[in-house]
């Protein structure tokens, strides 16, 4: 028992180990690249306003937007396109409206009253939401005017001149695929969880991605925030929506078909993170399993690319990091009958092994976080005090995504659950999940593993049975908590009855992101799709 023990232990202490040092090779491959991603930095210089008015050249550009159910922000979203600068000739505007409630209503005035402002603005509903967000975009792309096609999801704010910045790239270099632009967060400072997802998501942007394109290997279109080439859509297949990841799935495949993409660290587009732990955790679920899926579409496909082998092993990186979670929630469970039949190393041995082996993969963290907040000018000292947050959320949040690594393994698609958006109507949307029971049962194992570390002297392993304990009980308390208040507050409104002003001004009270609720009553007819507005 204790040779399988141990085996078991080391080998998944192993397999992580190799993720998190990969995290130090991707930041000595920022700082190899130094002079490449300056370079990169500023990219090909911007159009003047002047120049929009000037030059003959200039391509035509849809923006798409895909929304469903997205009554807090969707009047925002339109707003701030609206105010995109292009020549209005060679502008034009999809609205992928695939909701069920009153979004309908309420995009379908903004879009008329945009339209008398002289904006070319088209509103296309579908009434089966074939593919999801996949199908949306694939469905306003067959009638696209645009040369280019820009994709902001309902929460961002493009800026007024995110087309003059990213539209030269194409302008300059035929091969150009797909650029991309770096999220900003509107709420970063709203609490720890969102500061913890900023941290985490600037860790992609300004640590992979930049990593990633200074040194030629594969990176992904985000979903949102970016501009692609039309042409590169269709080369590659077009969208595709076997995977919750159609993204990942469209970036791989224009990449092995020969398209080249362009990330741009300073062009930023403001965005709204969840300030619900249910609604990240329902996001980092749809994330993970879409990335299973992925790998195992591509995988082959990759390996027999005429990628090199340093494009194939980071590819392989990039598919694959979920399966991480298992693992994790695996080294909890296995901590605890380690701890007490293995014996604790005396100081030397501490130093020689235990030492190195968490130098290497938290340290490893420390310096892939610290380098992506350095790159927008904030403290590295500020990554460092978030880091534990970090990780005891990431062990929180394994059992849920060990589920999703599992349904990715074993089937393809599946209900895109959108993630759902404060905006300005507070609490109209909110995620629905079940009571996290296996959360609860793994911080009581992990209690357990904190208080055997120390009476058994396991000083190394101490901090991190304690994350294990506190990333569980977090995320079990929260969830539990959101829940009991969603449930609490959908019964509230049901005793209130459904009838009244209230009601048909909030659509059906708090809708579950997931959930699919009827249209309000109208004169319009309700079961054919719209392909714009009267003229």
């Amino acid at each position: 028992m204790h040779l399988v023990l141990c085996t078991a232990y080391f080998a998944v202490l192993f397999v992580l180990a190799m993720y998190g040092l990969h995290r130090s090779h991707l930041v000595l491959t920022v700082l190899r690249h130094g002079r490449t991603l300056r370079e990169l930095k500023e990219g090909v210089p911007a159009l003047s306003s002047q120049e929009l008015g000037e030059r003959p050249d200039l391509p035509s550009v849809t923006i798409q937007l895909p929304l469903y159910n997205e009554a807090t922000v969707a009047g925002r979203l339109l707003d701030h396109v609206a105010a995109v600068e292009w020549p209005r000739d060679r502008l034009e505007i999809q609205v992928l409206d695939d909701s069920t409630d009153e979004t309908r209503a309420l995009v379908r005035q903004k879009v008329s009253d945009l339209r008398e402002d002289g904006l070319d603005v088209v509103y296309i509903h579908r009434v089966d939401r074939k593919g999801y967000k996949a199908g949306a975009l694939d469905n306003g792309l067959q009638v696209a005017k645009g040369d280019l096609v820009a994709i902001f999801d309902a929460d961002f704010l493009p800026q007024r001149d995110f087309l003059r910045a990213v539209v030269p790239h194409f302008m300059a270099d035929p091969g150009v695929g797909m650029v991309q632009a770096r999220w900003g967060h509107l709420n970063r400072e709203h609490s720890m969880l969102t500061r913890t997802q900023a941290l985490m998501l600037d860790g992609h942007h300004l640590v992979e991605n930049r990593a990633r394109t200074a040194a030629g290997w594969l990176f992904n279109f985000s979903g949102t925030g970016g501009i692609w080439r039309k042409e590169a859509i269709a080369g590659a297949g077009g969208w595709q929506h076997d995977t919750l990841t159609e993204d990942l799935d469209l970036s791989y495949r224009a990449q092995l078909a020969g398209w080249r993409f362009v990330y741009r660290e300073n062009i930023v587009t403001p965005a709204e993170l969840p300030e619900d732990i249910s609604a990240f955790r329902a996001q980092q679920f749809r994330w993970a399993k879409g990335t299973v899926q992925t790998a195992r579409k591509l995988f082959s496909r990759v390996w027999h690319s005429q990628l090199t082998p340093m494009q194939r092993l980071e590819a392989i990186f990039h598919l694959t990091p979920h399966f991480a979670y298992p693992l994790m929630v695996f080294l909890s469970v296995l901590l605890l009958p380690a701890l007490i039949l293995m014996p604790a190393t005396n100081p030397r041995m501490m130093l020689l092994i235990d030492f190195p082996l968490v130098l290497g993969t938290t340290g490893s963290l420390a310096a892939f976080y610290m380098m992506a907040e350095s790159a927008q000018g904030r403290t590295r000292l500020g990554a460092l005090c978030q880091l534990p947050a970090l990780l005891a959320l990431g062990a929180g949040l394994a059992p849920h995504l060990s589920k999703a690594v599992w349904e990715g393994l074993h089937s393809m698609a599946g209900e895109f659950i959108r993630t759902p958006k404060k905006g300005t109507l507070q609490g109209r949307y909110r995620a629905a999940a079940d009571l996290p029971m296996t959360e609860i049962a793994l911080c009581l194992v992990s209690a357990a593993s904190t208080m055997a570390a120390i009476k058994t002297g396991h000083w190394f392993a101490t901090p991190f049975a304690m994350l294990f304990t506190s990333g569980y009980g977090y995320v079990a308390f929260f969830v539990a908590s959101e829940q009991l208040a969603r449930k609490s507050a959908q019964s509230a409104h049901a005793e209130a009855g459904s009838g009244g002003a209230h009601a048909q001004t909030m659509g059906h009270g708090l809708a579950a992101a997931g959930e699919s609720t009827p249209p309000p009553a109208s004169s319009e007819a309700s079961g054919s799709p719209e392909a714009g507005l009267a003229a």
